[in-house]
């Protein structure tokens, strides 16, 4: 799992291997701010994204779930500065 800090917001990231198909799922999680150090706000739990593919590896999954992390922080930027 990766982990990446956007701004005040952490994403984690991850292919995770799919047993039931021969293939990867995009995986993510967003925290936000919190008030206390010690404590991760999860404002996205954990969840597969893209969830109508399949990827052939796990570098692809976990740029796909990149991907959809950035667009959500993205939007959601945009929604509270609007």
């Amino acid at each position: 799992m990766a982990t990446e800090t956007v701004g005040a917001y952490e994403i984690d990231y991850s292919g995770v291997h799919m047993d039931d198909v021969d293939g990867w799922a995009a995986w993510v999680t967003i925290y936000g701010p919190s008030s206390n150090p010690m404590h991760r706000n999860s404002i996205v739990p954990a969840q597969r994204v893209a969830v109508e593919h399949v990827y052939a590896s796990q570098a692809e999954a976990q740029a796909e779930a990149r991907s959809v992390a950035l667009a959500m922080i993205e939007e959601n930027s945009a929604r509270t500065a609007g």
